[in-house]
């Protein structure tokens, strides 16, 4: 009786692992000063995107999960910060906040 029990625990456990694993990932919209990681924020080798957004009265970096300078949208930015949003999936990491930007997801003011 008890390992069907357990069993039975186990696969509810399963099941709902499986259904948080199949929920799509919500896209978002930040707004705020978009800057390259390399030029602007001295922060790494080469070229990157951030975007500081202002959340509950502090500033808030989300780091670009992208092609860095590869990106269409890096010239705009590489020689200085500009006003804009990104449009994508964020994510938490390495205690760092990333975002993955959609497919035309960043545009300029």
């Amino acid at each position: 009786m008890k390992n069907l029990v357990f069993a039975a625990f186990a696969l509810l456990f399963f099941v709902g692992l499986v259904s948080a694993a199949d929920k799509p990932a919500k896209e978002i919209t930040l707004k705020g000063e978009i800057n390259c990681t390399k030029c602007a924020l001295n922060e790494s080798a080469d070229c990157g995107h951030a975007i500081k957004v202002s959340e509950k009265g502090k500033v808030v970096l989300y780091y670009y999960k992208d092609n860095g300078k590869a990106e269409s949208y890096h010239d705009t930015i590489c020689n200085g910060p500009a006003k804009g949003s990104v449009k994508g999936v964020v994510l938490e990491k390495d205690g760092k906040k990333w975002i993955v930007p959609a497919k035309d997801g960043v545009k300029y003011d």
